[in-house]
C-alpha cells in the first residue's frame, strides 16, 4: 500500500515538487497506516523495499543553455588554443 502511493509521486500528495524525502514518506507512512516512524529508520523501510537514494541534479534558475553552448564554441575554443605563459617558465 505504501509503494503504491510512492510510486504515484509526491506531487499526487499535495508537494509542489515530486521529491520523497525521508520526513515525506514517514508523514506518508503514518497517514496511511497510523504508524509514526522517524525519518531516519523510514530508510531502512524503502532499502527493504529495494527503493535507492537518489539527489535531484541541481541547476541554477537563471542558466541559459544557449549561451554557455555560445561560450564553448567560441570563447573556450579561443582560450584553449593559447599557450599558458606561466608553462614556459
Amino acid at each position: 500500500m505504501v509503494e503504491k502511493e510512492l510510486l504515484r509521486g509526491a506531487i499526487a500528495h499535495g508537494y509542489s515538487a515530486d521529491l520523497w524525502t525521508l520526513q515525506r514518506v514517514a508523514k506518508l507512512i503514518n497517514s496511511l497506516t497510523g504508524v509514526d516512524y522517524h525519518p531516519g529508520h523510514v530508510w531502512k523501510i524503502l532499502r527493504k523495499m529495494e527503493w535507492s537514494l537518489q539527489r535531484p541534479t541541481l541547476r541554477a534558475k537563471e542558466r541559459d543553455d544557449a549561451k554557455i553552448q555560445q561560450w564553448k564554441e567560441e570563447t573556450w575554443t579561443e582560450v584553449k588554443k593559447k599557450p599558458n605563459a606561466s608553462a614556459h617558465g
